[in-house]
């Protein structure tokens, strides 16, 4: 998904949603809150459709990821994610506009456009004679997982599906082992801004708890590892938390691939902030 349209997967739910939109709801707009990526597909998806945006972004977002979001045509509200609540500033304005709401993933039409990720997977597996053993991906909000798992289950419902967190922002995993959604509140950031969620989604948990086989966890050294990895392998571009399948498979943090195993993994986003992608190949991160 680093050669996805914004350069990651979000364009595909963020679309699906806005084309369900009546012509009175396009002409009012849309508002999303999101660190970079959720606010490109949201603002790139507005202008093709002819709407306008409005999204919230937090003050300390990575530069290319607000820069990018500003140049596809939306307008760009800042806020102190310590202090304030973005749901509450989108509320606002929503309620002021009238626009619509778009969440970043837990919304029926946002998941089923992430689950586009699985058909064009098992469709890839497919033309190549394999047959998907497992398939990774990142979780944050879960939308990208619950949508690909939806899609994974009915065109190989034999695969096994794993998703991987940064290692301080496990809720999927506490969530999963206590069996409700555990909120959590970590004391740290992460390279990986992108999946800094305190907890699952209310639609996206019971969709994860019905699907997942397991979730892996990683450290911000093993992240940065399958940057540098990524980079010199593969020649792909690709952002902390679109690598953190990648970390844990390099890392052994997956107990479901094993040998001879048939795996999909996702590579969800590359909008990595150049000075940070330059000190991760540097080994300075």
């Amino acid at each position: 998904e680093t050669l996805q349209r914004v350069g990651a997967f979000k364009f595909r739910g963020a679309f699906n949603r806005l084309v369900q939109l009546s012509p009175d709801e396009r002409r009012r707009g849309v508002v999303a809150f999101s660190s970079g990526n959720h606010a490109q597909g949201v603002a790139l998806a507005a202008r093709l459709l002819g709407m306008p945006a409005l999204i919230v972004m937090p003050s300390d977002a990575p530069k290319v990821k607000v820069e990018a979001t500003r140049s596809y045509g939306a307008e760009i509200r800042l806020y102190d994610r310590l202090t304030e609540s973005r749901e509450a500033i989108a509320a606002q304005i929503a309620s002021e506009r009238g626009a619509t709401v778009v969440p970043a993933f837990d919304d029926v039409d946002v998941i089923a456009g992430q689950g586009t990720v699985g058909l064009e997977l098992c469709s890839q597996a497919r033309d190549l004679g394999a047959r998907l053993d497992l398939v990774i991906a990142p979780l944050g909000g879960g939308g990208l997982m619950a949508g690909t798992s939806i899609a994974v289950r009915d065109r190989s419902p034999d695969a096994l599906l794993v998703g991987v967190e940064p290692e301080a922002f496990d809720d999927t995993a506490q969530s999963l082992a206590k069996g409700e959604r555990v909120v959590t509140k970590p004391a740290t950031r992460s390279l990986c801004d992108s999946l800094e969620s305190p907890a699952p989604g209310e639609i996206t948990f019971p969709i994860l708890q019905r699907h997942l086989a397991g979730v892996a966890t990683v450290s911000d050294p093993e992240v940065a590892e399958a940057l540098r990895y990524a980079f010199s392998t593969l020649k792909l571009v690709v952002e902390p938390g679109g690598s953190v399948g990648l970390a844990a498979l390099l890392a052994g943090r997956i107990a479901e691939a094993r040998p001879g195993a048939t795996v999909g993994l996702v590579l969800s986003g590359g909008n990595v902030d150049p000075d940070q992608f330059a000190a991760i190949l540097r080994r300075e991160i």
